[in-house]
């Protein structure tokens, strides 16, 4: 079996674990899949109740990854999340410490990541970006693979602080997780008490599946394709502020894992429109006058999806 096809069947199993522990969320769980392959980091967007916390915990046992939670709230400190220095006395010396904190981890739960304020969402910049935590002047490198999945509440509810564009710009994805349909919901009460997802990864499976993931060619004309979606979000003129660099670098990491997700050694333009609004609804920045009619990021990307011929 070549590396192509253990991913697509490691990855299948994990999707159908998953699958059982969030009933009728396959898209969500396959874009969380997907958003690992690609070493990023996913918010989960929703309203309380659908099951966001309950996905990342049971994503985290089936992927054997060590799990870490952090309950942001509003008098959450930056040192409760990466660390704080310590003084110790050692031989009649003081002298400093580092103690780790919960960020040190291969999956950390950021939950409800917009309850705190700026400043201590701001402490996860350089973990999620270099993968790696500054104190005192001195580095300290995260376990690999490490990954952020934080959770967010609309921020029509009360109590919530809107994430800066350049801590959104982290997130390779936003996946919304919307109310189920009757029909989901009388699935969900028939099943009961449901359990937590079996270990389906081994213990450096996911590391190796990334590397996969990297190692997916993607030929000129998607990069092509890529350059003339990221340009044309530019030039909408409902939009003040388009694509990244970085989101156009994180557009080709989630093709890449959408194609391995197909069991496909090459990338697509399909690949390409699937992964579009995953990464770039959180990073467009409308003008003021489509954000006075209501107009949403989803919808403008649609019309640049619509434009925009592979």
């Amino acid at each position: 079996m070549d590396a192509i096809e253990r991913v697509h069947a490691a990855t299948t199993r994990l999707k159908a674990a998953l699958g059982r522990a969030l009933i009728g969320q396959e898209d969500v769980v396959e874009s969380l899949v997907a958003v690992s392959l690609a070493s990023g980091h996913a918010l989960l967007e929703g309203v309380p109740g659908l099951g966001k916390t309950w996905l990342a915990r049971n994503f985290a046992q089936a992927a054997a990854l060590e799990y870490k939670r952090i309950q942001f709230t509003p008098d959450l400190m930056p040192g409760d999340v990466t660390g704080t220095q310590m003084i110790e006395s050692s031989g009649g010396e003081l002298r400093y410490r580092f103690s780790q904190g919960p960020v040190f981890t291969n999956l950390l739960l950021a939950d409800e990541i917009n309850r705190a304020t700026p400043r201590t969402q701001s402490a996860l910049l350089e973990a999620m970006q270099e993968g790696a935590v500054t104190a005192a002047g001195e580095q300290h490198a995260l376990p690999k693979p490490f990954m952020v999945v934080a959770t967010q509440n609309p921020l029509e509810m009360e109590g919530t602080y809107p994430l800066p564009e350049a801590q959104l710009d982290r997130f390779l994805a936003r996946i919304e997780v919307t109310r189920p349909t009757p029909a989901t919901l009388r699935r969900v009460l028939d099943a009961g008490v449901i359990e937590m997802s079996p270990r389906i990864l081994g213990e450096n499976d996911l590391r190796d599946f990334q590397e996969v993931a990297r190692a997916v060619p993607v030929s000129s004309p998607i990069l092509d394709y890529v350059t003339n979606l990221v340009e044309a979000t530019h030039r909408h003129a409902r939009v003040r502020y388009g694509l990244s660099p970085r989101g156009a670098q994180g557009l080709v990491a989630l093709s890449k894992a959408f194609a391995l997700l197909d069991a496909r050694p090459f990338v697509t333009s399909a690949d390409v429109a699937r992964a579009a609004p995953l990464v770039g609804t959180h990073r467009l920045i409308l003008t003021f006058e489509a954000e006075l009619e209501g107009q949403k990021p989803a919808e403008i990307l649609g019309e640049v999806l619509a434009g925009v011929k592979p």
